[in-house]
């Protein structure tokens, strides 16, 4: 592979458009940095799909932004993080982040007893992903993961708040907090869009950490270190790619990602 330069794309994918959440701040943070994202909306969600389907989706998203000359590749999925990124890191010769360190590293300052809840797909609380990231940072954590399969529809049809989200909050929640968890970790892209039904379920003592500014600035700081972050005067340009379009991407595509949606192609990645 070509050395890549300053001027080329981040590349960002995710099984829909939960990942928007880390363009968004990408776009905030980095400014001038160009992105071209995929939104594999026609095989949502990952997180009910097993292991190997999701490495081999995530290989075809990955090998498609390349094709598109990025010169590095987030992660933006939870489910991918935990299936796909340490092959993806050994077989690409680029930067790639996953979300899952970022939050793990953040939950391990935020806990102030050491007792973490995880929330995400089932895919990825399967995998143990989030468990073994936080033990790696201190053996004696206390970690507690649920899934929760239908906060990924919610978020889909817009139902962020009201009185069906926070009972579904509330019955997910419910083994965590009475652990005594004290932190809790937002295991997927989509859910921190449900952070105030969330909160409001787990109460103002508990901690709520996602992967959003956690992994952007990671990219930031490695961008730095390999000398490849965009010194262009102007703004960076987004486009975006998504197998599927259903009828309500617009709306969410912009709730997502706080603008409007431009340059928006349906492709099939292979």
């Amino acid at each position: 592979m070509k050395t890549q330069n300053t001027s080329q794309p981040i590349g960002v994918f995710d099984s829909g458009l939960g990942g928007l959440t880390i363009v968004r701040e990408i776009r905030r943070a980095l400014p001038k940095e160009s992105i071209v994202y995929f939104g594999d909306m026609a095989r949502l969600p990952y997180g009910t799909k097993s292991r190997e389907q999701i490495l081999a989706y995530s290989i075809q998203n990955t090998l498609f932004l390349i094709k598109r000359k990025v010169k590095a590749v987030v992660i933006a999925c939870n489910s991918s993080s935990s299936a796909a990124y340490s092959f993806l890191k050994r077989h690409f010769n680029l930067p790639i982040l996953d979300v899952i360190e970022p939050a793990a590293e953040r939950a391990s300052v935020e806990t102030r007893s050491g007792r973490i809840g995880v929330i995400a797909t089932r895919a990825t609380v399967t995998s143990g992903a989030y468990e073994k990231a936080l033990k790696k940072l201190n053996p004696h954590f206390k970690i507690l993961a649920g899934a929760c399969p239908l906060f990924v529809p919610l978020v889909e049809e817009g139902w962020f708040d009201g009185k069906i989200t926070e009972d579904i909050a509330a019955a997910y929640l419910k083994p965590l907090l009475q652990k005594k968890v004290d932190t809790l970790i937002l295991g997927c892209t989509h859910y921190p869009l449900l952070r105030e039904s969330i909160q409001k379920v787990a109460g103002p003592r508990v901690r709520l950490v996602d992967s959003i500014k956690p992994t952007v600035q990671k990219l930031e700081s490695l961008l730095d270190k390999k000398g490849l972050r965009c010194r262009s005067g102007r703004k960076g340009s987004l486009k975006i790619f998504v197998s599927d379009k259903p009828g309500n991407f617009i709306r969410l595509g912009e709730g997502f990602l706080g603008e409007k949606l431009k340059s928006v192609k349906v492709v099939r990645p292979k």
